[in-house]
């Protein structure tokens, strides 16, 4: 089988019967359904959740980048220096990436968790009650966010550390002849020539937080209610839970887009920057 025959089979046709499907009110288990035509995206258009779990697949997206950018930056720019605990730093903040995302959740689902949580047995030493911490729609999309950029930084931290040590030295060396300073240095060299390392990041970060769903599962499972819901997660639960197939692949669609929509615009935005620098 030739790969324009695997990229039918294995990509093409799932994505449009995925699309077809969107059209029907295919239970997901049945022989027969019938076609409904827009029906399934009029629906979702007037479901009143549908703003909080876009807001809470962009807060995902976006807050991970961000994260997982400036942390994994910094990480790259002290292990860029001559210090004795280099390798050993550089395997401790990549270690939680072979974690299972699934695996990863429960460790802090344990952690964070209302009764015998790690976290509330300290706070319970200071007050008399514990803190619903993944119950309060304020604070669990925050500790989502949280958890996957500690799983995913250690990426962000390789990759900006390539770029770091493909920049010559030359560089700095003019740079500090004409007496720049160390900022001036990080301004002008090295986030210019670390372009196509932030443009690589930025858009891996943007689509693998856009579509998270494992985390999510394991720590809240999308609650209460729809507060920690991702488009990911809606439509699993939408599909499993209520047997709405047809439903859950226009939600899927409309990931879909959401995902395409941002990831090239990033991409191409990015790119322009890295032409001009």
């Amino acid at each position: 089988m030739c790969i324009r025959d695997r990229f039918a089979v294995l990509i093409f046709y799932p994505f449009y019967q995925g699309f077809k499907i969107s059209f029907t009110n295919w239970n997901g288990f049945s022989q027969s359904y019938d076609w409904i035509g827009l029906d399934n995206y009029k629906r979702m258009m007037d479901d009143k959740n549908i703003a909080t779990v876009i807001k809470n697949t962009f807060i995902y997206g976006f807050g991970s980048t961000f994260f997982q950018n400036l942390i994994g930056l910094l990480y790259a720019l002290l292990l860029n220096q001559s210090i004795r605990t280099k390798g050993l730093t550089r395997t401790i903040v990549y270690l939680p990436v072979i974690v299972s995302p699934l695996i990863m959740g429960y460790i802090w689902y344990f952690f964070f968790q209302f009764r015998g949580g790690a976290l509330n047995d300290i706070i319970l030493l200071f007050r008399d009650k514990p803190m619903n911490l993944l119950g309060d729609p304020q604070v669990n999309i925050w500790i989502i966010t949280f958890v996957n950029t500690y799983q995913y930084l250690g990426v962000a931290m390789i990759i900006y550390l390539a770029g770091l040590q493909s920049i010559s030295k030359d560089y700095y060396e003019a740079a500090s002849i004409d007496g720049a300073s160390t900022w001036s240095k990080f301004r002008n060299v090295t986030l210019p020539l670390l372009a196509p390392s932030i443009t690589i990041n930025i858009v891996l970060n943007l689509i693998g937080g856009l579509r998270l769903f494992d985390v999510i599962v394991a720590l809240t499972g999308g609650g209460p209610g729809y507060a920690s819901q991702s488009m990911s997660t809606l439509a699993y639960r939408t599909y499993f839970a209520t047997q709405d197939a047809g439903y859950a692949a226009a939600l899927g669609n409309l990931m879909f887009i959401i995902i395409v929509v941002v990831s090239i615009t990033a991409l191409v935005l990015l790119r322009r920057k890295e032409v001009q620098s």
